[in-house]
């Protein structure tokens, strides 16, 4: 049985790295939460072929009651049941047990963001040094503000990348897909001024945009704590992330009369779903304004 889960498993990883083109940290997720749940079949003497309904919703009902949290709950759920429907596709069992296996409901936390006077007077009145570093960090709040990307993608930019011509920046999103994400005139001049001093002063074959004081390549944990140092000069929200500046652009768009679904392609969302959370934060500035202005509010 052992030797039939781990031949299991490795299929399962060949499949999610070369069919689902999921990135090695996803994959590893999966396959974790797949030996985890195993683990749990072996303590209830079941094995991948005789797991049973009941013995999926008392995995559930474990996993809620030992204080997991439902976002990543829901996480393993999604997990085996695509583990199950990979099984059953190829062969290896002959019915698929999680068919009928939902996710639970959760409640949904507003994304947060900075206010967009907070971002105006962090841009424009907070001083950066004026060396390479100074130079760098700015652009970093600039392009997460003004493209909402995500920070692998930030990290990954190359300056063949950048199209001066048609104002563009090219991006390699989630599972490869690449996008195309307009920039102002006023971006497009801070990048062009950035990439005149850093390729003077790197003189080397990296083609990457941002680079460390060392002429490397960013790593995550840099970008994180630049990103959390000046947010934490203008905004008290819990989150300082570069992901705060993206739902921070979105919000900003929104509030700005973007049409949704143009919203979702700047992001490079798969589904509108994944957008429309930001329609509820411009749903509560509009309940604010109400009860701001009407008098019998």
């Amino acid at each position: 049985m052992y030797f039939r889960v781990q031949m299991y498993k490795k299929q399962f990883k060949k499949y999610l790295l070369y069919e689902k083109r999921y990135s090695e940290h996803t994959v590893n997720a999966y396959l974790t939460d797949v030996s985890q749940f195993n683990e749990y079949c072996e303590g209830n003497n079941a094995s991948i072929n005789s797991v049973s309904r009941e013995l999926l919703r008392q995995w559930v009902v474990q996993m809620i009651e030992s204080g997991i949290a439902s976002v990543t709950v829901n996480r393993k759920i999604s997990t085996i049941k695509t583990y199950y429907k990979f099984l059953f596709r190829d062969g290896f069992i002959t019915q698929n047990p999680t068919l009928k296996l939902s996710l639970i409901k959760k409640k949904k936390k507003l994304p947060s963001f900075v206010e967009k006077d907070n971002i105006n007077f962090l841009l424009d009145n907070v001083e950066f040094t004026d060396d390479y570093v100074g130079i760098r960090d700015k652009l970093i709040l600039c392009v997460f503000y003004n493209t909402g990307m995500r920070r692998s993608e930030l990290i990954n930019i190359t300056i063949k990348d950048i199209d001066l011509y048609k104002k563009t920046i090219k991006v390699i999103g989630k599972r490869n897909k690449e996008r195309l994400i307009p920039i102002s005139d006023n971006l497009l001049n801070s990048i062009n001024n950035y990439i005149n001093i850093r390729v003077d002063l790197y003189k080397n074959d990296n083609e990457l945009l941002f680079l460390t004081e060392k002429g490397k390549q960013l790593y995550p944990k840099a970008v994180y704590r630049i990103v959390n140092k000046y947010l934490n000069y203008v905004t008290n929200i819990d989150k300082k992330s570069p992901h705060v500046l993206r739902h921070t652009f979105a919000t900003h768009m929104l509030n700005n009369g973007a049409d949704l679904n143009a919203i979702k392609e700047l992001l490079g969302h798969a589904n509108l779903s994944a957008t429309q959370i930001y329609t509820h934060n411009t749903f509560e500035k509009l309940k604010k304004v109400y009860k701001q202005a009407h008098p019998r509010a």
